[in-house]
Formats: structure tokens, sequence, C-alpha cells
């Protein structure tokens, strides 16, 4: 055939064969579609939800019969507003990837919204059932207004109009009374863990006769329900219901309703009657002292906020997303296997106690008590051996990933910094390996170890590098 093929003028040749290990070739489509899809929305229902120890989320999205897999990482887990559960309708968005140690398809969730009811009315909703079956809303555990109180804790924002409300009522009223006031943010993402420390605030303090308060007013003026979703964190929620000075709860019109609220031992319409109710007589307030102290409180609140934007830019640099990305891998390893192990134990147990009722069943006519106390043994010792058993693979996979973790240390950037070696970047941010390429008088930067330094070219030596060489 050949030589006819030859005599005829063309040749036929097979294909090139190219051969893959099973791990490049996952790597490979996993690389693709993290490309393609890195920043995906998918509608969906979940099913098979677990939320172990390590705070990593992990589901099942579906969709009729077709389904995909989704982790949502601890990081982002702490930041939902409502808790995800079996049978509910969500809008996932995140980075399509690849599982490698399974080779499966599935989606590194970053944000996850409810299908139908938004977001805050859902964690509202779950806060609410879950904390009044625990008793925090029952009237008898609430604690008595006094009726005339020498000195009046107020934790909110010093800019809100509903604090300038509250003092120019109580400025109309009592000479003797005092007021503390509690600088907190009342809105965002800090408003919930600022109003609870000024809870505890106060709490903390009841011994000190120049800053113990006999009841606490927690208030804001009105707004959206985003606005007051502040006062709907569990946290804040616990923390006003575990105060031991009574709490008046004056947050939004009369017609907002917050988990505060329900745990507060009295609830005012508005600032305004938080006022009124908790004081029927005139006050002169001196809070000069206290405004220098809230400026400096705000001060380094927003110099802690600054370093940690900082901290969070310095972090999402490219060079350490890899190794984030791995650290999450293994995280998920671990979880992994964890389920494994506990599903292996389960099913163990259930065979020896089958096992355990066919003995005993044959041996029915026998000497039951001897019969048994052999089983007992037997049992005993085959569970103190899946225990031992256990117990080695669970170390094994310690070290293993302790040992990979000081691998990972080892070949971090950051070390290498450490021994004096530093990453030149050119003025666009790119990394310099050639200076050649480099231009007199081009602003470059260094990153050292701790810190960065900034320089200007005015001398390029390409020929160097060449000469180090030969």
């Amino acid at each position: 055939m050949s030589s006819i093929s030859d005599q005829l003028g063309f040749r036929f040749a097979p294909p090139e064969r190219r051969v893959w290990t099973v791990r490049a070739l996952v790597a490979a489509v996993r690389t693709l579609v993290e490309r393609e899809y890195s920043d995906a929305w998918v509608e969906g229902e979940i099913s098979n939800f677990r939320a172990p120890d390590s705070g990593h989320l992990y589901f099942t999205l579906k969709d009729g019969n077709a389904q995909i897999r989704v982790v949502m990482f601890s990081s982002k887990a702490r930041l939902l507003r409502f808790r995800p559960a079996d049978g509910m309708q969500v809008v996932v968005r995140g980075r399509v990837t690849v599982y490698e140690d399974r080779g499966e398809l599935q989606i590194a969730a970053e944000y996850i919204e409810p299908k139908g009811a938004g977001g805050l009315q859902v964690a509202f909703e779950q806060l609410k059932a879950k904390l009044e079956a625990e008793g925090l809303f029952a009237a008898e555990r609430k604690k008595a207004i006094p009726a005339l109180p020498s000195r009046i804790g107020i934790v909110t924002s010093p800019q809100a109009a509903a604090l300038r409300d509250i003092l120019n009522i109580l400025q109309r009223r009592h000479h003797s009374v005092n007021a503390v006031i509690y600088p907190a943010q009342v809105q965002g993402d800090a408003a919930a863990f600022e109003v609870a420390g000024g809870v505890r605030y106060f709490n903390e303090v009841r011994g000190d006769d120049n800053r113990c308060v006999e009841v606490i007013i927690v208030g804001r003026g009105g707004g959206s329900a985003e606005d007051l979703a502040a006062f709907n964190d569990e946290g804040l929620a616990r923390a006003v219901a575990a105060s031991e000075i009574p709490v008046i709860s004056a947050v939004g019109h009369e017609t907002d309703f917050t988990i505060v609220d329900f745990v507060a031992d009295l609830r005012a319409p508005t600032p305004s009657a938080a006022a009124e109710l908790v004081i029927r007589s005139r006050l002169e307030i001196e809070n000069q002292a206290e405004a220098v102290r809230e400026r400096l409180v705000r001060a380094m609140e927003r110099r802690l906020l600054e370093a940690r934007h900082a901290l969070m830019e310095r972090a999402q640099h490219g060079t350490f997303a890899r190794m984030v990305d791995l650290v999450r891998q293994r995280q998920q390893k671990v979880d992994d296997l964890t389920y494994r192990l506990e599903r292996g134990e389960r099913y163990a147990l259930e065979l020896l106690r089958r096992r355990l009722e066919a003995v005993a069943a044959a041996v029915r006519h026998y000497d039951l008590r001897r019969v048994l106390t052999g089983i007992r043994g037997e049992l005993a010792a085959g569970t103190a051996a899946l225990t031992a058993a256990m117990r080695n693979q669970l170390l094994q996979k310690k070290v293993r990933i302790e040992r990979m973790g000081r691998a990972l240390e080892a070949l971090s950037p950051l070390a290498i910094l450490e021994r004096g070696y530093a990453l030149v970047f050119d003025g666009a941010g790119e990394l310099v390996k050639d200076a050649s390429l480099v231009k007199v008088g081009e602003e470059i930067s260094a990153r050292v170890a701790r810190g960065e330094i900034r320089a200007t070219v005015k001398k390029a030596d390409a020929d160097a590098g060449a000469r180090k060489k030969q």
C-alpha cells in the first residue's frame, strides 16, 4: 500500500498524538472555563446544603434535570444576610471553575440572593423566628424603665437628627439629669457592631460612678429597609437582650419595625418619643469632653478602615491570588475528606449493627449470655480498631497539610523578599526581567519585604546580564 501511494505522488501520515495527564487536562479545562465564565449569574434551587465548622458553604444548584455544585468560602459566607436552605430558589453570582481533585464543574460563589423576596426581608423573618423561639421577645423578661433616671445613655450617630431631637426634648426638662453619648454609626456594615459595642460599654462601666447610666436609648431616624438593616443584626439583638440596664429602642418612624424593637425593654415610636418616655423633667448636658472623645474614636476608626482597605488591595495583587486559591482548594479538600470519613464511620457502624443482629438471631437457642459476651468483645475490638484507623488517617492528612503549608510558605514570594531580593516593576506595573526594556528617566518601583521603593532610572546596562552569563 505504501509503495502504491508513493508512486501516485502523495503520502498519508497519521495525525500526531498528544497524550495528556489527567491533572494537566483538568487544569487546562479549568483555565479555559475560568477565563470564559469569570463572572456568571446562575439561578436555581438549593439542594444537599452543608455548612461544616470551617465556615464554608457547600450545596448543589439544580434546575430540572441539570445541576452544578456550588462552594462559598467563609470569607464571603459570613457576609450573607440570610441563611440558605434546601429548596430555596436563589440567584448565585460567582466564578465557574473546576474542582481538580474530582474533575467536577463547580461555582465559586461570591454572592447569593433569594429569588422573589428580598434578602433583607428573608434575613429579618429568619432571625425573628429564631429569637422568638428562644424566648427573647417574651414579656416576662422585659425590665422596667426607671421613672426618673439621673443619667441616660444614648447610642446613636453624633451627626444624626435623631440625637438633636432627643437632646432638645431633654433640655426642656429636668436640669439635674445628665446624658452620656456613645458615638456609633447607624447605617452601613459597621453600624451593628458599633451600636452593640455602645450597649456593652454602658454595661461594663456600671460600677463607675462617673460613667454609669440607668437607662440606654438606642436610636436613629427613619429610612428605607436597607438603611435600617443594621438594627436587624443578630449580634446587636443579643447584646440588647443581654443588657442588665433597661434599653429603649427608638429606631425609625412609628411604622418601622426592627429586630431590636422586639428584644428591647421598651419600644418608642420615634427618637423624640423616647426622650419623652425616659424623662419627665429638664436636663442640662455638658458634653464637651465627650465630643472630643467622639472625634478621636471616629478618627481612629477612619485610620483603621483606611489601613484595612490598603491591606485588602495588597492581598488582591495578582502575585498572591493563586496562593489564596490553592489554600482554598486545600480547605475544600479537608472538608470533603472529613465528610467522607464521617460517612464511612456511619456505614461501618451500621454494618456492625446488622452483623450483631444476624449473630443474635442465629444463636437464639444457645447460651445467649456467653455468645453475647463474645460478640460484645468483638464489637468493642472492631470499634477500637476503626477509631484508631480513623485517628491515624486524620493525623496523616494533618501532617500532609502542614507539610504542604510549609512548602507553600517556602515558595511564597514574600519569603524570597525576606532574604533581600526585590521585585522591580516598570511604570505600567509590569515585572522587569530585562534591563534593555527600561528607558533612562523612566519611573520604576521596587517591592521589598517591607514596603515599596520608587526610583528614576539613570542608567540601564543591558549587557551586564549577558556578560555575567558568559
